[in-house]
């Protein structure tokens, strides 16, 4: 567990959502409560991406498929960080996690231990940003308690602190509830922050919206490239991702006839 590592302050004698596992032999999954599925492993495939938001997020590799340093904002059950860390030798990972309860399962999910391009820091998200001030390729944040998302991570001077923390032509890549009441709402911050560039992608499932955005560089579905996006990555990573990125740029090209809602 990393816990010697947390932002100044007394966060982590706070009282936070103690998750719980279960297990059917198959697989293995975190929830906070029994109606919301917080992550899913395999157990015969721990890189897996088993949860269908999970490869919609790894689209930021339409924009930089070689990413230098990764940021992420929620571990939950590490999926899309076991699958960077595997799938991506090339880029540095920090993930940043609040609660010392989810970083406790990060064995029984198979996260693999900090090393010099892997390390899960006990942190506040939105207040390690605001603070320290960090520079990332990439930011996802994907920081959900049994609430929903936090009000901190869904600001808008949290957007202000992403796209703070990106270099030109960096991409923000942020999870939503797409049937939540606020989510118009945070779509609207997030495109603020940007300046309006930024796009939403609806879930196969229709239960989650990921928007990218990115700094600088206006986002153009014709400059994207598929095949380019997929080329660092191994036959079974691509096998995994090829399909959902496939969607995801027809999506884009389609934004304006409404055939993606």
């Amino acid at each position: 567990m990393t816990t010697d590592k947390p932002l100044p302050g007394d966060f982590l004698s706070m009282h936070y959502a103690v998750p719980f596992v279960l297990d059917d032999g198959a697989s293995r999954s975190l929830h906070f409560t029994l109606g919301e599925l917080q992550s899913r492993m395999r157990l015969d495939s721990p890189c897996g991406l088993e949860v269908d938001y999970t490869r919609t997020m790894m689209g930021f590799l339409l924009f930089n498929p070689a990413p230098g340093h990764i940021g992420m904002i929620g571990l939950g059950g590490g999926s899309i960080a076991k699958f960077c860390h595997r799938f991506l030798p090339a880029s540095r990972m920090t993930v940043l996690e609040i609660n010392p309860h989810v970083i406790a399962l990060r064995s029984d999910f198979q996260v693999p231990p900090d090393d010099a391009r892997f390390e899960v820091l006990a942190a506040d998200g939105a207040l390690y940003l605001h603070t320290q001030a960090p520079r990332y390729d990439v930011l996802l944040v994907d920081g959900f308690d049994p609430d929903g998302q936090p009000a901190a991570l869904c600001s808008q001077r949290f957007y202000d602190d992403c796209l703070a923390a990106l270099p030109d032509g960096g991409v923000l890549v942020v999870n939503l509830h797409y049937d939540h009441p606020d989510y118009p709402l945070l779509f609207e911050r997030i495109r603020r922050s940007v300046g309006g560039n930024a796009v939403e992608i609806v879930t196969l499932e229709k239960s989650n919206s990921i928007v990218f955005a990115r700094k600088g560089a206006p986002i153009s579905p014709q400059a994207l490239s598929l095949a380019g996006s997929l080329a660092g990555l191994d036959a079974r990573a691509r096998a995994v991702l090829k399909p959902e990125l496939a969607r995801m740029l027809w999506q884009m090209k389609n934004l304006d006839t409404g055939d993606d809602r």
